[in-house]
């Protein structure tokens, strides 16, 4: 209904892929698997090439919120009316929990106020230099501005990512975390609307427990955040360095995970970070590593590379290629102990082996923790423990045609959780955390996946400043109360 009000009645391929495009619109989810009624009965789709369009599990109605009141009226009407609310920033969610059948929205896309200070104060005390922002604001737009202002932040890779929303709240990993910490680490201060229409300050000193829980108690169970300060930290040059390997055989392609698994520890030096890709689009396997590195040179940031790719070179039906290919799933966050082990690397190796000969797609390796997120374990907040003792975070992502019916698609969902993530779990462990923002929103064992230890104390937090259960999303905080759509008490 949306791209009929457009000049010339139709949304064009563009504009269907475009995440930027999809922020603008109340309803639209950059994951559009999930704006999709495939359980309802009968099914109510809106896919690209139909020519009906049901609504899906698209929430009715929206507001879009302009200042604080339009949020706490909002907010306030849906706890009068027993409504289901959900919230939405930039609607980038894997898990899709900015959506709801049945719901009301509150559309977060207009809060685009960016302030800097050198000197930001909590309880009287100067944590230096920050930025305030709203969560209409895209990674890309703050990425632009702190440059302008001579500083940067720690934030994540999709520059239409809405930094002060779910990020946040899920802990937010980066490339530059080893360095500065996860993105939830540097968190100062949040201004958030509660379930009781209250406008609360919350920061180490004023609300202390919530302040715990929004740093990286998961996204959606706490409030409509309106604003989020965070740390900046002067600017210094990057080294970006992106190979692309292909590999002939399922074999030639868990040799190559080896020697990457035997590299693992190479940038501990700069404690840089990396994002690595192992994607099998039909029968060749392609290995992409983008590398980013602080503070270093070209020259240097080839010398930091130069033993890993002498190395995978040296693997047998190895070349080089240059296609690209992205896409989310399932995850686990793997122990930096698991590479330390003598047969650490070997065990990687048989893990990538059994993963593509079943099937995967693809395997997204992120080398984002270490370093600094190692070193800030007894920090006050809700980041999974296991975060702390982490290398790496893999996901295993696939995809189904438009056409694909709702067993199609659940028999893919299983598939994953009984085989491919128990061969996951031979690396990560057996109750191995995982990053709440980019995971299986049917997670099974969300409490300990998700959350870890810091669930009974969360519980007891929720019970405090939501005690309707207002805010509910899929294996968030107290969604074991509530049906998949938080609808029904179960």
């Amino acid at each position: 209904m949306y791209c009929a009000s457009l000049p010339g009645g139709a949304c064009t391929d563009a504009q269907w892929t475009s995440a930027l495009f999809r922020n603008s619109i109340p309803g639209a989810l950059n994951q559009v698997n999930f704006e999709q009624g495939y359980d309802l009965t009968p099914p109510s789709l809106c896919l690209r090439n139909s020519t009906t369009c049901g609504q899906g599990n698209v929430p009715l109605y929206s507001v879009e919120a302009e200042t604080v009141k339009d949020v706490q009226a909002a907010v306030t009407f849906a706890a009068t009316h027993d409504l289901r609310l959900v919230v939405k920033s930039s609607g980038h969610d894997y898990l899709g929990r900015s959506t709801a059948p049945v719901a009301l929205l509150v559309h977060m896309a207009r809060f685009t106020d960016v302030a800097f200070t050198d000197a930001f104060m909590v309880g009287g005390q100067n944590m230096g230099s920050a930025v305030t922002v709203g969560p209409g604001v895209h990674m890309n737009d703050i990425y632009q501005q702190t440059k302008a202002n001579g500083k940067i932040v720690v934030g994540g890779t999709a520059a239409t990512v809405c930094a002060a929303g779910g990020y946040l709240q899920g802990a937010g990993h980066s490339s530059l975390a080893p360095l500065f910490g996860l993105a939830a680490d540097n968190v100062l201060e949040f201004q958030v609307v509660v379930a009781s229409g209250e406008l609360l300050t919350v920061n180490s000193i004023s609300n202390p427990d919530l302040f715990f829980a929004l740093r990286g108690g998961g996204a959606g169970s706490w409030g409509v955040i309106v604003a989020a300060t965070v740390r900046t930290f002067p600017t210094f040059n990057v080294t970006k360095s992106v190979i692309e390997l292909g590999a002939l055989t399922n074999t030639a392609a868990a040799a190559l995970a080896r020697v990457h698994a035997e590299h693992i520890f190479d940038l501990d030096p700069v404690q840089g970070g990396q994002y690595y890709y192992l994607e099998k689009p039909g029968n060749t396997s392609v290995l992409t590593v983008e590398t980013i590195t602080a503070n270093t040179t070209l020259e240097q940031g080839k010398a930091l590379l130069t033993p890993f790719m002498n190395d995978a070179l040296a693997v047998p039906d190895i070349f080089f290629n240059f296609k690209r290919f992205r896409h989310n799933g399932w995850s686990r966050l793997i122990p930096a102990a698991a590479y330390e082990a003598p047969n650490g690397p070997a065990t990687v190796a048989k893990v990538y082996q059994e993963l593509l000969d079943g099937g995967a797609q693809i395997i997204l390796g992120n080398l984002v923790a270490g370093g600094q997120v190692s070193r800030n374990a007894n920090i006050s907040s809700a980041v999974h423990p296991a975060w702390r003792t982490a290398k790496t975070h893999l996901i295993l992502g696939s995809g189904w045609d438009d056409s694909a019916s709702l067993p199609e698609i659940n028999t893919l969902r299983k598939w994953f959780q009984t085989d491919q993530v128990a061969v996951l779990e031979q690396l990560s462990g057996p109750d191995a955390g995982s990053y709440s923002n980019e995971a299986d929103i049917f997670e099974p064992k969300f409490q300990t996946t998700f959350y870890g230890p810091n669930y009974s104390k969360l519980s007891a937090i929720k019970s405090k400043y939501d005690p309707l259960d207002l805010f509910i999303v899929a294996s968030g905080v107290g969604s074991e109360r509530w049906d998949e759509w938080g609808l029904c008490t179960v």
